[in-house]
């Protein structure tokens, strides 16, 4: 079937897109990633072997297939020319990855630029990787960005690194983190070569793939609740995570988008600072961060753990327009004697939605269901999931209001149960 089929968290993220979309690979034409940077790190296992992916979308063991970064990325050359390197030495074909010539570049400046405001901040710090991210979403809000299509005029490159430092000086200066634009200029001039191969017109890519009837999955990074416009602000990412991220992102129309699917934990998880109602502070939090190895796959920061938010994950779903989930990581839960559903928040006795998390007196009512003891790695059917295990799927679901489409049971592509 033709069209965009849109794989997006509908947490705080590292809900294990990047596994589900090497999954769903094998019916589509192309794969592209829409948005954020390299600050994202999709973590895919097959047949026993580990890939961190971080620019490219998770679709590199399905050659020949396209792997499209589209306009609403952003872009770390030197971290991008690694990552072609450490994917062709595993035997990946890395003349299919496509970089539209539209995104823009991740600089130096805008990683030190990162790095001083979190430490302005100070306590209110957000929590940012320091890769330099919003920074460069900001310049290219104002105008002041700098595109990879620049790559092929050197003087224009030139001229707009120049002009963009310029802006930033004072500040750089001031906290003595000084750079020169030359040795910019001089370092993109470097990666070029390695670059240039790979620019296309990803608008033209993508829609010539779509005419002919071709399907083109589509992968967000981060998640939902991390969505610049519609997320836990300020304590969010500097992109559009949502669905409607994946149009903007890649230059296609929304009556192309065929399907949303969204990703979840069985539990939650978020990195850095921010509202997080169903957090544990306690053994058990402790236990599904061990044994989900809940730790950034970029960053090694350890991630704070609590139960399924049923009150994010309906307000996810309702903006993203999801039509099935994929529930993941069901075996983390396995041992534990009751296992919990935030399905309200509440302030004196009255519920209260998203938009109130992180205010004064929100507390969170938590429905419990009988937790499960067997292992549940091997399942490959519903059916096969303990009784207990089987009614947490279900009545996650019916929290959710969203069908539940597929269950993961392990990390390997294999273990995945379809409903």
């Amino acid at each position: 079937m033709s069209g965009a089929v849109i794989v997006v968290g509908v947490q705080w993220g590292d809900e294990g897109k990047g596994r589900i979309v090497d999954v769903l690979a094998n019916d589509a034409d192309a794969i592209a990633r829409f948005g954020g940077g390299n600050n994202a790190g999709h973590t895919l296992v097959v047949e026993g072997r580990k890939v961190v992916l971080r620019s490219v979308p998770s679709g590199v063991f399905h050659a020949p297939k396209p792997l499209i970064v589209g306009a609403g990325v952003v872009i770390d050359l030197a971290g991008f020319v690694q990552e072609l390197d450490e994917l062709a030495a595993i035997g990946v074909d890395v003349s299919r990855v496509k970089l539209d010539e539209r995104a823009h570049l991740t600089l130096p400046y805008h990683i030190a630029l990162d790095r001083l405001g979190e430490q302005d901040r100070g306590a209110a710090a957000i929590g940012t990787t320091g890769r330099g991210i919003g920074p460069t979403y900001v310049d290219r809000v104002a105008r002041t960005g700098v595109r990879a299509g620049d790559l092929r005029h050197p003087e224009r490159l030139a001229e707009r690194v120049r002009a963009a430092l310029a802006l930033h000086a004072a500040r750089l200066d001031a906290a003595g983190a000084h750079l020169e634009a030359e040795a910019v200029v001089d370092g993109l001039h470097a990666l070029a070569p390695r670059v240039l191969p790979h620019l296309v017109d990803g608008v033209a890519l993508a829609h010539e793939i779509l005419e002919r009837g071709g399907e083109i999955l589509c992968e967000g990074a981060q998640g939902t609740m991390l969505d610049i416009g519609f997320g836990t602000y300020p304590y969010v990412t500097s992109s559009h995570t949502i669905a409607g991220g994946a149009c903007v992102g890649l230059g296609i129309g929304p009556t192309q988008v065929r399907e949303v699917i969204g990703v979840t934990k069985a539990y939650c998880t978020r990195v850095g600072a921010g509202p997080f109602p169903s957090e544990l502070h306690d053994a058990v939090g402790e236990m599904i961060r061990e044994r989900g190895n809940e730790y950034g796959t970029n960053t090694g920061r350890p991630r704070r753990c609590g139960w399924f938010d049923a009150v994010a994950a309906r307000y996810a779903c309702r903006l993203n327009g999801v039509g099935r989930l994929v529930v993941t990581k069901l075996d983390v839960l396995t041992g534990l004697e009751r296992v919990g559903i935030v399905t309200s928040y509440a302030r004196d006795g009255q519920s209260v939605g998203v938009d109130q998390l992180g205010e004064e007196g929100v507390k969170t009512e938590v429905a419990w269901f009988p937790g499960w003891s067997e292992d549940v790695s091997g399942a490959r059917r519903l059916e096969d999931l303990p009784p207990a295990a089987r009614a947490y799927v279900q009545a996650l679901e019916q929290a959710a209001d969203t069908p539940v489409g597929w269950v993961s049971v392990g990390a390997e592509r294999s273990a995945l149960i379809t409903v």
